[in-house]
């Protein structure tokens, strides 16, 4: 049930009407967004949305409205489980961040629709995701040694679509981003195109299996994995 409360609580005097309008949808939507997290009902979300699209967002306020587009999208995807409508509004909380020139913040929304896309099997969008936050990251000190993993996600979609896609795009990364090179996930990658070059499917499994051992897979991995695996003449579908 949402909470009906009176929006002057929430709103101190603002001199400019346009920006208290942005309060007044603030406050509305800090509020649906604290209560609606027990309804998993559709009608909460849209209000918010509904909200969003009405309320004017002057400039320096884009930040405000990303975070409501993610909390949006925490919401289709976690509790009304609707993964597209999540993914297009982290896209559009990403837009908002790039208006303030939030790049990490952008990043962690785009990362977040690119792992999505490629759950739903919508490859290239990731794959142009991933490849974008890899090369916005690569030249940051702070961020360069991140870039390899972007890569390493976008070249196993690859992978999945086309082996041939998949060696041209290690090449191109590894041109790119020289550190990429000398990385496990390069090695790895190396490894699992000979075995399914060469359709054996016992040695893309202990490639998979000896990376495991070091740097654990997460479940998203395995998942990408499995389905390369899959394409290999007379596999079982598994890596153990």
């Amino acid at each position: 049930m949402c909470i009906n409360l009176s929006i002057d609580f929430f709103l101190p005097f603002s001199p400019s009407p346009c920006l208290q309008l942005l309060e007044v949808h603030s406050a509305r939507l800090h509020v649906y967004t604290c209560s609606c997290r027990t309804n998993t009902t559709a009608p909460p979300v849209l209000s918010m949305r509904e909200m969003l699209t009405r309320s004017p967002t002057p400039t320096g306020r884009f930040t405000i409205a990303a975070k409501h587009h993610i909390s949006i999208a925490e919401i289709y995807e976690s509790d009304l489980v609707d993964i597209e409508k999540a993914i297009a509004h982290y896209e559009q909380a990403a837009d908002y961040y790039k208006g303030e020139e939030s790049n990490s913040s952008a990043n962690k929304c785009l990362l977040k629709v690119g792992a999505y896309c490629a759950q739903l099997e919508q490859y290239q969008k990731a794959i142009e995701i991933y490849e974008q936050v890899g090369a916005n990251t690569m030249d940051n000190p702070l961020l360069k040694y991140s870039a390899k993993e972007y890569f390493f996600k976008a070249a196993l979609c690859h992978f999945i679509v086309d082996e041939l896609n998949a060696k041209i795009a290690v090449e191109k990364y590894e041109e790119m981003f020289p550190a990429f090179s000398d990385s496990r996930e390069c090695k790895l990658l190396k490894k699992l195109l000979e075995a399914h070059e060469e359709q054996n499917s016992e040695a893309f499994t202990e490639a998979v299996k000896e990376f495991d051992s070091i740097s654990r897979l997460d479940q998203w991995h395995t998942t990408l994995l499995l389905r390369i695996k899959k394409t290999i003449q007379g596999d079982e579908g598994d890596l153990k």
